[in-house]
């Protein structure tokens, strides 16, 4: 018997709340610890930005994407739930949008 799969929208967003992007990952388990999440993420990305020959690493970049969590670079929210940290797992079959939230430091403050 296959496991149960999952979807989850995720969004990216500004500190207004302004949609910067849109996207679906398909295929995930129903529950997923919120550094899976964050890695999946990067490693779809970096996979379209290599399409156009960027040749990154999806795991340097997911590192450093996990170091930026906990630098308060991005907030991280399940549904409207923020994420407190990477190893907190998120129940994909309640929460269906995941927003990433970067934060901009003020000039000078």
């Amino acid at each position: 018997m296959m496991p149960a799969m999952a979807q989850v929208l995720v969004r990216e967003e500004s500190m207004s709340g302004r949609e910067l992007a849109t996207w679906v990952l398909p295929d995930l388990p129903e529950s997923i610890t919120a550094r899976e999440l964050v890695r999946l993420r990067v490693r779809e990305e970096v996979a379209r930005a290599n399409v156009s020959g960027a040749a990154l690493s999806w795991e340097k970049q997911a590192d450093a994407a996990c170091e930026a969590f906990y630098r308060n670079a991005f907030v991280l929210l399940a549904g409207q739930r923020q994420i407190d940290s990477l190893d907190e797992v998120i129940d994909l079959t309640v929460e269906h949008t995941v927003s990433f939230i970067k934060l901009v430091p003020l000039v000078g403050g």
